[in-house]
Parts: structure tokens; C-alpha cells; sequence
């Protein structure tokens, strides 16, 4: 992080806005020219920020890659400045230009009715400061004297797109001054936004009814461009969906957001591409297209926040390969500038529960550090304001409106696993990249979650009060109402707040506050305690007796060694019964393959992993998914939708088993937090012939792969300069193992 500061690079600067409609986006210029008699500018920088988003070009190009700036935080307590080199886009006369959008700040987000924002007026804040070679600094400040226009852009809503009408006139705007809150900028941490990639489409055709659509072949996050010529007041009218019913986009599941672009030409040739929204989409339906409409004719831009990949897979199954991409491709669309549920209906929100489920699997595939640390800080922020209660969401848009009002559900918390992300993030944070200050930065919102959840016990010792959403999603809850498990809310919650106070205790002797320490050990010891005396029977039974609990008891240690044997053959037994079937949610999802491989049964883990029939992780997969889904059955076998109220097509969540992936099937695990020392402990079993997987880590690509070849397992491991490494063999021995690539047979 640069040593800047932000509210001194704007000191100058007053904030600016205009009189545009709602919906039109306003462009804000000013005209200027270099300082005479100073010689030539040796730096010039950009620093802006905005009251909703802005992309900014000095003499007609873009000043940086970045889109969606400043992003979206925590608004009222972290509005970020961000600071561009433009030296090499000066000329002797300038012109610099700002395009202000909806964007989070005035986005009306929330559900359906409910819909809410941080503000009714746009405002930008900037400066451009000029230093020569003299020691001479010029600035071009927002003020009175910048102008405005209305932009070609008359519509511009995240939810419901963008409409661009070429055949608008620049209409003058008045330009005013308006109050600015200086006190919460700060500077950005995470990465931005950037276009990654552009794929063309696979496939044009007409559907039933006659509508072109378009397929490109992966469910993706971004929007259409393209370049066309057409009759002036042509109307060309883009619709994105996921998914396809009887041949016809599947709008349903988007329920009010209308994720609709149109583009009013012309009459020349025009440039085509809606940057102030985006889109969760595989298909579009386009109409109006002057002529017949071509692959060649049009693109889809992947964007999501400027991640490097790290995290690699392959085995011998190719649906499996796919389930791994399908979570890459999931985490792409939904990571960008927060960890959001789904990037495609009227919601794409910070739920904590999410990312809660999938942070390891995230902080393996790609560098997610940044991109995590801003969002924590958010949390923080959010936490803070509501009293030690973490949010549902992060930013949490949602206290300026509400949730559905059909949600029978107190959701003033604390919630077990989304509350939990306090903690849990910062864990994967700190498995994944061994960072003490970021851990130390994160630890207050830690202990909040804890003490605001200590009040709420019972007499008992268990977290048995208040509403939770528990194991959200169980494959065999009523469609209507998710969060009708089969696991009791009571085990689930007492089984995380006790992972949760022992990380706390964990971080706080690695940072130095023992009394936090012995406390918070004091509180685990506790739970545990109250967990075996109130939940589990002599001979292991744990209340509710299903699949979720039992992995959660086994993968966070809640029992003594004398039940484990016994929880994890009861495991085994439920997940046989159900012939090898998903019959977990949000909360046992992640653990259950873990679970079983740790007792003993790992073939049985291999088996649920493998399994292709409705529920399992390969379902969507058989059904050609290409990002991971909502629901284990959002689309049914026959090809219909489940309920269309909530039903997404990219939710990363239930794609957290890629962490076994990674960890457990190719081995690749950190015995040191940041990877400074590796253990590989691959673990082959039935169905798979080969599986492989690489890490890009801080210290070097660490590598780690089995494949079957007659009797014996030949394993190949590459460990890189300056960590140590150990290999334990099927047998369980530990053996040490040198820098450098080497091949292992038993």
C-alpha cells in the first residue's frame, strides 16, 4: 500500500454534480492547458471519487483498466480514492473528461419492492495534479468551472441494464457545488474491476417463437459489445439469461431485474458497449438487428475484480474437471468488488454465508487476498455499526430497506456460518497467505462476533436461541422454505461458535493478547462441553442424526476420541443409505467429504463426490452447467426450473467440496500457514485412475499428483526454494522432501 493520503490528494477539489435525469448519465469535462515556462511535467496523477461510479479519460483515452471505480464499500463509514498515473496522456491542451453512473451508491438494490440505495444525488470529487520538473505542481480541481453534458447513456441501473440512444444531442447541464463527507475516504485495498477475457458465441439460431438467440458457451459475468451500422432510431435490444426453457430464455429466475441493454443507433456506424451495469448470463436474445445477426457480429466481455489465478485441478473423471472450472467460473462472476451470492437477479449481495462456505476453495484457485481484506474491512465497518452484529450482507444495502417480507425469519441476528464469516475468513485468510498484520486487522470484528454472541446462550452453554438460517439449502427442505433442515438449528450453530472461539483463541496468542486468549479458549472448552452432555448420546448419536451434523462435529473436533470412530461410521451409514447422495446445505456441504476421509471412509467420500444423479455435485454438471448452481436442483431433470423465486445459476457456495479437491484428493496442504511448509497427503480412491493439482504461492508453484500405474501409486510433488515439505504416504509415515521435483511410488 502506497503512503498517500486521500483526503489531502482531494484537499483542493470541491465536489461536483449536475442536473441529469435519474436515469441519464451525466459527463463532467473540463478544458485546460499546461502551465507555461515550467518545462515539461515530470508526473501527473489522477485522484477521483464519486458519490456512484465514474470512468475517466484525459484527451479520449481511458485513464486506467479499472470499471466500477471507486467500487462498492461500506459507503457510510469506507468511500475509496482512487490514484492514476496519466503522465503519458498529457498533451499542451487538455481535455478530461469523468462519465458518472448509477452504479451501488443510487443502484436501487435490494428485492423487488423493498428496493433501497445510499443516496439520491450522483457527486464526483477529483483532482489532477501536475508536477514539473521545476518543483511546480498545477491542479485541475472539481469546481464551478468543470462542465456538463448529458451523456448518450439514458438509462443505467446494475439490475436492469443500460440503454445508450445515439441519436441524442449533448445537452448542457448545469454544474453545482454540493457538501461531501471527507472523513471516510479512504484508499483502496482490493483490486478493481477489469475486463479478463472476451468470448464470441457458439451458436445463433432462431427459438420457437422466432427470437435470435445467442449461446456463448459459458455462463459468464459482463455484458455485449460490437460495432454496427443500421438505419438511424433502429432499436437493437439485448435480454441476458442463464439458462434456456423449452428452447425460449428463462427470465424467471432474474424476478425483477430486467438485465436488458439497448442500444438506439445512429445512423452511422456506432460503438456499442454498457460498461455502467453488468450481467450474469450464457444466452441472449437479441432483436433489432439491422440484417442477419452472426457470431462474428458481437462479443461478451468477461469483467471481475483483477484476481491472478493460482489454483489448478485435473483428474481422470472430466465431469469432475468441469465441477472444478464451474466453481472457477463461479467465483469469477462473483467476485467482483464483493464476494456476492449471485451476479445475474435482483439481488448480487454480500451474503456473508457464502463466502463463509467457500473462502478456502477461493484462496486457492486465485489470489484473493486483497480482494478479501477490502471486503473484511467492510464487515468490520457493518459489524461496528449494528452493535457487534455481523450483517446478513456485507455491504449491507439491506438496513436502508429489508428482506423479502415471505422470509418468516427474525433476522436481527447473530446467525451461525454467516455471522461466522467474521472469523472464518480471516482463517482462510491466514491458512492460505500467513499474514499476521491482516489477521491483527481483522481480529476486532472477530471478537465482536463472539461477544455478540455470548448474551445470546443458554443456560446450557449452547447457542440454542434466536432465529438461524442453519443448514440452508438441504436438498430435501420444502422449495419454499430453505431453511427447513433436516439438521437442528441449535447443533449447527453451538458446532460453529465453538471453530469460531477456537480460531479467536488461536489468533489471539499469535497476536499477543493472552487474556483474550484464555478467554475465548475458556468459552470453546465450554461449548465443547455443553455439545457432548446435550447433543451427542453414549454411543455417539448426535441430535438430529444426519449427515451435516456429524460432519460438523468431526471437522471442527467437538468430539472425544471415543465418539469419533463411532460419529464416523454413523456418517458413513447415513450417506450409504442415501445412495450416495447430497443431503447437506450451506452448513455441511464443505465437510462431509472431509468428514468421512478423516474416519476412515474415504471410499465413501469418493463415492459422493462421484455420484451423478439428483442431488450431487455432478447433477449440474450432467445437465451441462458451467458454473455452479443455487440449488442442487435449480434446473430438474426434465428440464424445467425449480421454483423461479430462487433460483440462481451461479452461487458458488455449494462448490466448496474443490477444497477436498485441492487438499485431500491431490494433496497439496499448508502444514505452516502461507505454505511455508507443505504437506502432501494425496489419497487416491475408487473411481478416479490419476489426479493432479498446483499451487501458485507465495514462496513458488507447489505441485502434487498420484496416478495409479499397476500394483503401486506413483506420486510427483514439486516443492519450491525456502519452504520445507513432507510427504505422508498411504501407509502414514511422514518422510521429508528436498526443494526441487521428485517421484514417489508405493
Amino acid at each position: 500500500m502506497s503512503n498517500w493520503e486521500p483526503v489531502a490528494s482531494l484537499a483542493t477539489a470541491q465536489a461536483i454534480t449536475t442536473t441529469a435525469d435519474r436515469g441519464r448519465a451525466p459527463l463532467l469535462a473540463r478544458t485546460f492547458t499546461l502551465d507555461e515556462g515550467h518545462g515539461t511535467p515530470t508526473r501527473a496523477t489522477l485522484s477521483a471519487t464519486a458519490h456512484g461510479i465514474y470512468e475517466a479519460r484525459l484527451n479520449g483515452r481511458p485513464v486506467s483498466p479499472a470499471l466500477f471505480t471507486p467500487g462498492w464499500t461500506a459507503y457510510e463509514w469506507r468511500l475509496q480514492v482512487n490514484q492514476f498515473d496519466v503522465t503519458a496522456l498529457l498533451n499542451t491542451t487538455n481535455h478530461l473528461e469523468i462519465l458518472l453512473g448509477n452504479g451501488w451508491w443510487r443502484g436501487d438494490f435490494g428485492f423487488a419492492a423493498a428496493h433501497a440505495n445510499y443516496g439520491d444525488q450522483l457527486a464526483l470529487l477529483a483532482s489532477l495534479s501536475i508536477e514539473f520538473a521545476d518543483g511546480h505542481v498545477q491542479r485541475v480541481d472539481t469546481d464551478r468551472q468543470w462542465t456538463a453534458i448529458a451523456s448518450p447513456v439514458v438509462e443505467n441501473n446494475i439490475y436492469n441494464g443500460e440503454t445508450i440512444d445515439f441519436t441524442l444531442p449533448p445537452d448542457p447541464l448545469e454544474v453545482a457545488v454540493v457538501d461531501f463527507d471527507r472523513s471516510v475516504l479512504v484508499q483502496p485495498v482490493g483490486p478493481p474491476v477489469t475486463r479478463q477475457e472476451s468470448l464470441r458465441p457458439e451458436r445463433v439460431w432462431q427459438s420457437p417463437t422466432g427470437a435470435t438467440l445467442v449461446d456463448f458457451g459459458q455462463n459468464l459475468v459482463g455484458w455485449l459489445r460490437f460495432t454496427v451500422t443500421g438505419p438511424r432510431g433502429r432499436r437493437i435490444q439485448l435480454r441476458h439469461a442463464e439458462v434456456l426453457v423449452d428452447g425460449e430464455l428463462a427470465t424467471e429466475p432474474l424476478r425483477q431485474a430486467a438485465c436488458t441493454d439497448v442500444a438506439i443507433l445512429s445512423g452511422g456506424t456506432d460503438f456499442f458497449e454498457p460498461t455502467l451495469t453488468f450481467h450474469g448470463f450464457r444466452y441472449a436474445e437479441v432483436t433489432g438487428w439491422p440484417g442477419n445477426l452472426t457470431p462474428n457480429d458481437l462479443e461478451a466481455v468477461v469483467v471481475h475484480s483483477d484476481m491472478r489465478r493460482t489454483g489448478w485441478f485435473e483428474c481422470s473423471e472430466p465431469l469432475v474437471n468441469r465441477l472444478v472450472e464451474n466453481a472457477v467460473w463461479g467465483q469469477r462472476g462473483n467476485f467482483l468488488e464483493v464476494p456476492t451470492d449471485c451476479p445475474q437477479r435482483d439481488e448480487r449481495l454480500g451474503w456473508t454465508g457464502d463466502i463463509a462456505a467457500f473462502a478456502p476453495s477461493a484462496c486457492f484457485q486465485f489470489d484473493s487476498a486483497g480482494f478479501l481484506d477490502k471486503w473484511l474491512l467492510d464487515l468490520a465497518a457493518e459489524t461496528n455499526a449494528a452493535g457487534g452484529i455481523v450483517p446478513l450482507v456485507v455491504p449491507d444495502i439491506l438496513k436502508h430497506g429489508h428482506l423479502p417480507d415471505d422470509l418468516e425469519v427474525d433476522f436481527t441476528g447473530p446467525f451461525a456460518i454467516w455471522g461466522d464469516a467474521a472469523v472464518w475468513v480471516p482463517q482462510a485468510l491466514w491458512q492460505a497467505y500467513g499474514d499476521l498484520a491482516r489477521l491483527e486487522a481483522h481480529y476486532p470484528a472477530m471478537v465482536a462476533h463472539l461477544d455478540g454472541i455470548i448474551p445470546k446462550l443458554s443456560p446450557t452453554g449452547l447457542w440454542d436461541t434466536g432465529a438461524q438460517l442453519g443448514d440452508w439449502l438441504d436438498p430435501d427442505a420444502p422449495p419454499e422454505n430453505p431453511a427447513q433442515a433436516k439438521a437442528d438449528p441449535g447443533v449447527v450453530a453451538t458446532a460453529c461458535l465453538y471453530r469460531s472461539a477456537s480460531f479467536v483463541a488461536d489468533a489471539a496468542a499469535l497476536l499477543g493478547y493472552d487474556a483474550d486468549a484464555l478467554t475465548y479458549r475458556a468459552l470453546a472448552t465450554t461449548v465443547r462441553t455443553a455439545f457432548n452432555e446435550h447433543y451427542v448420546t453414549d454411543d455417539g448419536r448426535i441430535t438430529s442424526d444426519c449427515a451435516t451434523v456429524y460432519a460438523l462435529a468431526l471437522c471442527f473436533g467437538l468430539l472425544d476420541e471415543s465418539r469419533t470412530h463411532t460419529a464416523g461410521d454413523r456418517l458413513a451409514e447415513i450417506v450409504r443409505a442415501a445412495d450416495h447422495r447430497i443431503s447437506t446445505g450451506f452448513a455441511g456441504t464443505p465437510y462431509v467429504t472431509w468428514a468421512l476421509g478423516q474416519t476412515g471412509h474415504l471410499d465413501d467420500g469418493y463415492r459422493l463426490l462421484l455420484q451423478t444423479e439428483c442431488p450431487s455435485w455432478l447433477y449440474s454438471v450432467t445437465m451441462g452447467a458451467t458454473t455452479v448452481w443455487e440449488r442442487w436442483d435449480s434446473m430438474l431433470p426434465d428440464g424445467s426450473l425449480n421454483t423461479g423465486m430462487m433460483t440462481s445459476f451461479n452461487h458458488y457456495a455449494l462448490g466448496g467440496v474443490v477444497d477436498w479437491l485441492y487438499q485431500v484428493v491431490a494433496g497439496i496442504q499448508p502444514a505452516a500457514p502461507g505454505y511455508t511448509a507443505i504437506r502432501f497427503a494425496p489419497r487416491p480412491g475408487p473411481g478416479l485412475d490419476w489426479a493432479k493439482a498446483a499451487l501458485e504461492s507465495r514462496h513458488g508453484r507447489i505441485e502434487c499428483g498420484w496416478r495409479q500405474d499397476g500394483s503401486q501409486v506413483v506420486v510427483d510433488v514439486t516443492v519450491p526454494p525456502g519452504v520445507t515439505a513432507e510427504l505422508v504416504t498411504p501407509e502414514g509415515r511422514i518422510e521429508a522432501v528436498p526443494t526441487g521435483s521428485h517421484t514417489y511410488s508405493f
